[in-house]
């Protein structure tokens, strides 16, 4: 299949100086709400970069489940690949990317561990299924097969029959607070709108256009 044809022109919307607010976290929520009123599938989904010892990147797909001033929350398994390696270099990139909008939010920053009260508050919503799911799987690490995750699943149903299933220990957050947070709306003749707020010693956000 020929890709390098595929093209689209983008004009549906644009981004100036002027309208942008001093804080990046308002914008952030009005492009959210944006998407998920336009029923972007997974409106809440990012694309997580992190990077190992040997500086190799790794790039996945998590989802966002809350943010606030303080940054962006993510929760996975401690013992999985992305944890391992944001525990060695806590340096990571996030990306959101509504293409539906023409529009992308980059974001760089460092990662640290939510609080365990965090983690038990975000736990609780979850559906059953997917809290027994937390026990079953040795996230990254190689299985035999598809078989063992069944048992492991049935064998942790019997066990957290009765009451609530408990918070794994080896389960939890990660929060990313932005160092760098770059909004990006596509623009006619690829001539894009990008600003780009970084944070200050004084915690204040400069904002600069960067060419497209």
């Amino acid at each position: 299949m020929d890709v390098s044809q595929i093209r689209e022109e983008y004009k549906k919307a644009s981004l100036s100086r002027k309208d942008l607010p001093e804080d990046p976290f308002v914008l952030f929520e009005k492009w959210m709400q944006q998407a998920f009123e336009s029923q972007i599938e997974q409106a809440n989904a990012m694309a997580l970069a992190t990077v190992n010892e040997e500086q190799q990147p790794s790039l996945r797909t998590v989802l966002l489940k809350y943010y606030d001033e303080r940054g962006f929350v993510f929760f996975t398994n401690y013992g999985s690949r992305k944890a391992v390696e944001i525990e060695q270099n806590p340096r990571v990139a996030l990306l959101f990317s509504w293409i539906p909008l023409q529009r992308q939010i980059r974001i760089r920053g460092l990662a640290e561990r939510a609080s365990k009260a965090e983690a038990l508050k975000y736990f609780a919503t979850r559906p059953r299924g997917s809290q027994l799911g937390a026990w079953v799987s040795p996230q990254s690490t190689v299985i035999s097969s598809r078989a063992l995750l069944t048992a492991k699943f049935e064998e942790m149903k019997r066990k957290f029959a009765q009451g609530q299933v408990p918070l794994p220990d080896h389960w939890g957050g990660y929060r990313v607070r932005p160092q760098a947070i770059e909004f990006w709306q596509g623009r006619e003749s690829r001539l894009h709108d990008r600003f780009l707020y970084e944070l200050q010693a004084d915690d204040r956000w400069e904002i600069s256009r960067l060419a497209p």
